[in-house]
């Protein structure tokens, strides 16, 4: 194994790192849809059809009523 094949490993361990990281840290922060752009503004209590009530295939924005 040559040097750029653990530049390469060391490379994908890191990017797997910070995106376990940022999971991890935005869970923590309660959203509930991490790839929802609503999800944190949404309140998770919410009944109406148009929050991030979890459920990121139903996510489809909030209504700021």
């Amino acid at each position: 194994m040559g040097p750029v094949d653990y530049v390469i490993i060391a490379a994908i361990v890191l990017i797997v790192g910070s995106a376990s990281a940022y999971i991890i840290k935005a869970k923590k922060s309660g959203r509930k849809c991490i790839g929802c752009p609503d999800s944190a503004s949404c309140s998770a209590s919410s009944k109406s059809a148009s929050s991030c009530g979890g459920n990121c295939a139903s996510c489809k924005g909030c209504s700021h009523s």
